[in-house]
């Protein structure tokens, strides 16, 4: 049950950061701090979020980039060098749809 909850919170913020940049370039994504904040801050709750995921749930998806999330998490929170809007985008466009479909797949074989 615990899983489910879990992935049903990182679907949902996936799907939040995906609504946002609907319709964006990368250009029109970097001219709204409205946007650019409202993705960044969904980007750390999923990775926030994962810290919960049980460790054999993990060990069964490694299909799902459990570690790269976390760490894009690390990144954000501790502002490394400020936040990569190129980086961020290039996530939102290539990483973020297949991580949806994983998690989805992830979830239909979860317990409820």
């Amino acid at each position: 049950m615990k899983n489910k909850i879990i992935i049903d919170k990182m679907l949902a913020y996936c799907e939040k950061v995906q609504t946002y940049s609907a319709g964006l370039d990368y250009y029109q994504f970097v001219a709204s701090p409205m946007v650019t904040e409202a993705c960044v801050f969904n980007l750390l709750q999923l990775g926030e979020v994962i810290a919960k995921v049980d460790g054999t749930f993990i060990e069964e998806n490694k299909q799902i980039p459990w570690k790269s999330i976390r760490g894009l998490r690390h990144r954000l929170v501790h502002d490394y060098e400020g936040v990569n809007f190129r980086l961020i985008w290039d996530i939102i466009q290539s990483d973020l749809p297949g991580l949806v479909d994983e998690l989805k797949k992830c979830n239909s074989n979860v317990e409820s």
